[in-house]
């Protein structure tokens, strides 16, 4: 009598390395990506060389136009007509052999308004002063110290530049209509025109700062991550052979 046999199983599939469902080529694929965007996270975005060298040389141009602000209004002798000098801070008078003789008390240059008026030049030229050296602090930090914020500081210090122009320029015009009938052009001094070069100064680094502040890329911004194409491709061949390892 013939015993009962047992159905035959077939052998079931031996699972491989290879075998790997999408899900898990997925996630692996995910880990890689993962690792290359620390990997690019480390790697700090340098900046192009003529974009360094503009910056510089606005920060440059700022500084000396803070010097010669400064040595300007210090100074204040800015008119010098026949026997007098006109000044912010004195009025002087020459004498044949006493030489000059200044005096604080502007009303007795027999100028109209001039009291008030150097006093309106001084302090405009002097908050001037005051505003740049912060614009400048502003341009300097934004460049050593580079963060989500160093656009918006270099974009402030430039307005501050731009606020000290106005109040250099204020400070000249004061000075130039209160003495528009004593001024002559050979009779400005030599601080009048370091004044002038510095209000200039300050125009030209605020313009130019604000320029490149906006057609400049934003380094600090972070986007997504996003694989590159090519890269992508090597880490899908990458992983298809240590699949079939």
């Amino acid at each position: 009598m013939p015993l009962p046999t047992s159905p035959v199983r077939p052998p079931e599939p031996s699972r491989t390395r290879g075998a790997a469902g999408p899900e898990h080529g997925r996630l692996s694929m995910t880990a890689v990506a993962q690792q290359a965007q620390r990997l690019l996270a480390r790697r700090r975005p340098r900046r192009p060389f003529f974009e360094c060298f503009v910056r510089t040389l606005i920060i440059v141009c700022a500084a000396l136009a803070v010097v010669l602000s400064s040595v300007a209004i210090g100074d204040g002798h800015w008119l010098r007509t026949e026997d007098r000098l006109f000044g912010l801070w004195h009025f002087c008078t020459s004498a044949n052999q006493s030489g000059l003789q200044c005096l604080r008390d502007l009303s007795r240059a027999r100028v109209p308004g001039l009291a008030v008026g150097m006093s309106l030049a001084r302090s405009t030229g002097a908050l001037a002063v005051v505003v740049a050296i912060f614009g400048l602090e502003l341009l300097m930090v934004s460049q050593v110290c580079e963060d989500l914020r160093s656009r918006r500081k270099w974009a402030l210090g430039s307005v501050l530049l731009l606020s000290a122009f106005l109040l250099s320029s204020a400070a000249l015009l004061t000075f130039v209509i209160l003495l528009r009938n004593q001024a002559t052009l050979l009779g400005f001094t030599l601080t009048f025109w370091c004044e002038f070069t510095a209000s200039f100064l300050f125009f030209l680094s605020a313009l130019s700062g604000l320029h490149v502040n906006n057609i400049t890329h934003p380094w600090d911004r972070q986007g997504p991550f996003r694989v590159p194409s090519g890269d992508l491709g090597f880490y899908k061949k990458a992983w298809s052979k240590l699949e079939l390892s």
